[in-house]
């Protein structure tokens, strides 16, 4: 038999958490302090009177004599009221059960911060029985063998406990009788007797699978409604005293069938554990030959495209090849024997249309990804000075070192070509866990097999249950401050542990609802302007983008808050989580590494964007109005000229020099205003999710996935939608519009969801429905059908800043539907369908 004592789980004890009230603590596995201390408090923690008390008492030391704010106490934790001090004293703590956890952390008090619990423990919930008093001790059946625990002096009956028991003690070996998970077979220990007030009843005539019944006596003290502990059976009952009963008087109950391991409720063993499957897809290094003639205009070295076996690959023609010449190639065998399947409607649009628009091609000398566009005649567009209508850029972060906690990197905007991306994720212990035909694939899959492909895949690359998990205390009050501390102090492995939260002096199990409550609590309020982050888009008041000014809220630590961010977003996907916060379209496309081009400044600032259109359409006489490459930034009234290039106050704009005047531009208004802010976002980013594992999703995807399908009321949208052109007479009774909402009307969520991404910018419906949808000056702009003529435009266009689709006046409700369904997905690949 084992022996183990309980600890109070709140941190709310007079006296004890003084120290703790500005910041929290992360726990290492020899519970000193890691992690940086921050200044950024949540709008709660700023009101709050006990965030002022920077003295007090200090957080008490560890064993070690290290700084730590998670105090040193017994075994297990109070979760159930109480709030009394704990009585964690050494004399109370058995030597061998001691020594047994003082190497854990779910050995010390749950206070703010992360702690690692690691493989080698297993932590149960117990109720404490009704005829135990503090200091007292009692038995449980927890994981396979019977334990003692000894009740904390501030515990009642029917309050419940957390208890930690290594899992040595649970998986089979110790004592005579072995454990559940034995070896062999091992015989299980006798179950826990019954509570003295338990009586079975004689003499029952039960059928196959019927429980029998047990007639229990009310203790003193208990009043109708109010419940009690009982042990029947090996298990730990909770039986509610009805109205009319009295302390003296029996109730019958007729318990649950018992569990087949244990009756203590594991706390922390998630419902089912993420499997190593092996990769069903690998070929080996079988490859075949292709064999092709080098194109017409292609000269020695210069890439260019052709289909393979199905499959878009870009080819280097040899320096000693010239037109007309035959080169041979090999690729993979998996890669051209792709199982058929159903495949995305982007997928199907592009496998029926000539153009790609930016297509991400597989380079047959490495097997990694590269964005290609194609010029006018098919080959390869390899143009090199700045083109407002098909340059385009994409995000690329270098990093700086392998740091497992911090990692340092770099981020800038480079031509697509050099925008390479691995096409290959390993496992944590090197092996190859997806390959480039395991993408490949899952690019052309529907948007609902995507998304279970990227799960199933996080599930592998999840750290295995037995290696350890994260158990996340936070305090309500100070949320982001302490989940910033907590997150903050883990290392890239423990961000793929299964994390379990707790807020102190709560009581609460988390299954899956804390976790989802921290994530939306979290991310709602990282994304209010009003912490200084991040600012409402000047296009859409659904979208936030980074705030350049960021720095002026948070002057210490913004940056910092900026990489937690991107760890919640990246653990929010790995973990199946939602983000409350719907960004700018080109921040996904940044964190997809996708092409951004000239047009994405649209719907940044619109004026801007029309400024710098006039200034092209200016000609010759663009010099004379006295424009240099620079931009004037004012930030709290404060003007600041900033250098768009170096000496750029020296340089006048002339029509020359005007398309890297327009490049600069557009290369600072995406990224140079805020590089430093989005540099540590992606980091922390891609510190949990692997940048390859992207390469499946486009950006408007990328937002359905982080944000979840939208629930869309189609009675609330037509009820709330204008019309205008050539349907402001008839309105919805005009016949292009009835086609137009019974198209709609038969759209699966996605499909919805894509189609408000064209027209409005995102996919987000405000909570008021679409009567307050807003456009780019803050006023309500609802949706808009506005009809044109076929002579103006072949394919429905959107205007985003007013929430306007211009829908041509078709003659055929056909043509209607495969235009509409044209423009909604091709909008996703930077081609211009006009």
């Amino acid at each position: 038999m084992s022996k183990f004592w309980a600890r109070k789980g709140s941190s709310s004890n007079k006296g004890e958490d003084k120290g703790a009230s500005r910041g929290s603590s992360s726990s290492s596995d020899n519970g000193t302090k890691s992690g940086r201390s921050r200044s950024g408090r949540s709008k709660k923690e700023k009101s709050s009177s006990s965030s002022s008390s920077r003295g007090g008492d200090k957080p008490a030391r560890s064993s070690n004599g290290s700084r730590s704010g998670i105090q040193e106490v017994a075994t297990g934790v109070a979760v159930g009221g109480g709030s009394g001090r704990s009585s964690g004293r050494s004399s109370d703590v058995d030597p061998k059960a001691a020594a047994k956890s003082s190497a854990s952390q779910a050995g010390k008090v749950a206070g703010p911060g992360a702690i690692s619990i690691g493989g080698g423990m297993a932590t149960f919930r117990v109720p404490v029985p009704g005829n135990v008093r503090p200091g007292e001790e009692f038995q449980v059946f927890a994981g396979g063998r019977i334990v003692r625990v000894k009740c904390p002096r501030d515990s009642r009956p029917g309050q419940s406990l957390q208890i930690t028991v290594p899992v040595d003690s649970i998986e089979g070996a110790g004592g005579e009788g072995g454990g559940a998970g034995g070896v062999g077979g091992a015989k299980l220990p006798d179950l826990p007797p019954d509570s003295d007030n338990v009586t079975k009843i004689p003499n029952q005539d039960l059928a196959p699978g019927e429980q029998p019944a047990y007639m229990v006596k009310i203790p003193e003290g208990i009043r109708g409604g109010q419940q009690f502990p009982v042990t029947i059976n090996g298990q730990q009952l909770t039986v509610t005293c009805p109205n009319m009963a009295r302390p003296g008087m029996s109730v019958r109950i007729v318990p649950p069938p018992p569990p087949e391991e244990k009756n203590a409720t594991s706390l922390d063993r998630p419902r089912r554990a993420p499997q190593r499957i092996a990769n069903p897809n690998k070929q080996g290094d079988k490859t075949q030959m292709f064999e092709v003639v080098v194109p017409k205009g292609v000269k020695a070295g210069q890439p260019f495209a052709l289909l393979a076996g199905g499959v878009r690959v870009l080819v280097t023609c040899p320096k000693n090849a010239t037109n007309g010449q035959k080169i041979r190639f090999n690729l993979p065998v998996g890669l051209v024997n792709r199982p058929d399947g159903p495949k995305s409607k982007l997928a199907e649009i592009k496998l029926s249309y000539d153009k790609d628009g930016w297509t991400r091609t597989i380079r047959a000398t490495d097997m990694k990804f590269q964005w290609t566009r194609f010029d006018e005649r098919g080959n390869v567009d390899e143009r090199t000075r700045f083109d407002t209508e098909r340059s385009a850029y994409v995000l690329k972060l270098d990093y700086l070192d392998d740091n497992d906690r911090m990692r340092q990197g770099r981020v800038s905007l480079v031509t697509p070509e050099k925008g390479v991306v691995d096409s290959k994720i390993k496992s944590a212990n090197g092996t190859e866990l997806v390959s480039y035909t395991d993408i490949a694939t899952a690019q052309m899959k529907s948007y609902e097999d995507k998304i279970q492909w990227f799960q199933d895949t996080c599930a592998q690359l999840c750290v295995e249950w037995n290696e350890g998990h994260m158990r996340m205390n936070v305090r309500r009050d100070y949320l982001l401050s302490d989940s910033m501390e907590a997150v903050m102090s883990l290392t890239r492995k423990d961000l793929r542990k299964v994390w379990r939260f707790e807020f102190i002096g709560e009581a609460g199990i988390d299954a899956g609802g804390l976790a989802r409550e921290w994530f939306e609590l979290v991310t709602e309020e990282v994304f209010d302007p009003d912490m200084g982050l991040w600012q409402t888009s000047a296009t859409n008041q659904m979208c936030m983008q980074i705030n350049p000014a960021s720095e002026i809220s948070c002057p210490d630590d913004h940056l910092i808050y900026f990489r937690f961010i991107g760890r919640v977003m990246g653990k929010a996907m790995f973990d199946r989580q939602l983000v409350k916060g719907h960004m700018v379209k080109h921040l996904y496309k940044h964190i997809l590494g996708w092409p951004v081009m000239f047009n994405d400044l649209k719907d940044v600032d619109e004026e801007y964007y029309n400024s710098l259109k006039g200034l092209k359409d200016m000609g010759a006489d663009v010099e004379y109005v006295g424009v240099d490459f620079t931009v004037m930034e004012e930030t709290l009234g404060v003007k600041q000229t900033v250098e768009l290039v170096p000496n750029g106050a020296d340089m006048d704009v002339v029509e020359d020099n005007l398309p890297e005047y327009i490049e600069a531009c557009l290369k600072y208004r995406l990224l140079g205003r805020y590089d430093a802010q989005l540099n540590e976002l992606l980091l922390g980013f891609f510190d949990v999710i692997p940048e390859p594992l992207l390469t499946i999703f486009d950006f408007q995807e990328l937002e359905l996935l982080m944000c979840g399908l939208p629930n869309i009321d189609m009675e609330n949208w037509m009820e709330h939608t204008e019309y205008s052109g050539e349907y402001d007479r008839e309105g919805p009774e005009h016949e292009v519009c009835v086609w137009f909402w019974e198209i709609v009307s038969e759209y699966d969520q996605e499909m919805r969801a894509r189609l408000l991404q064209f027209v409005t910018g995102t996919s987000g419906v405000p909570a008021k429905g679409f009567s307050s949808l807003q456009g780019n000056d803050g006023n309500v702009r609802k949706f808009t059908i506005h009809g044109v003529t076929l002579d103006t435009c072949v394919y429905p266009r959107s205007h985003t800043c007013f929430n306007r689709i211009d829908l041509p006046l078709y003659e055929e409700r056909e043509e209607c539907e495969e235009k509409l369904k044209i423009a909604i997905t091709m909008a996703a690949t930077g081609f211009d369908i006009e």
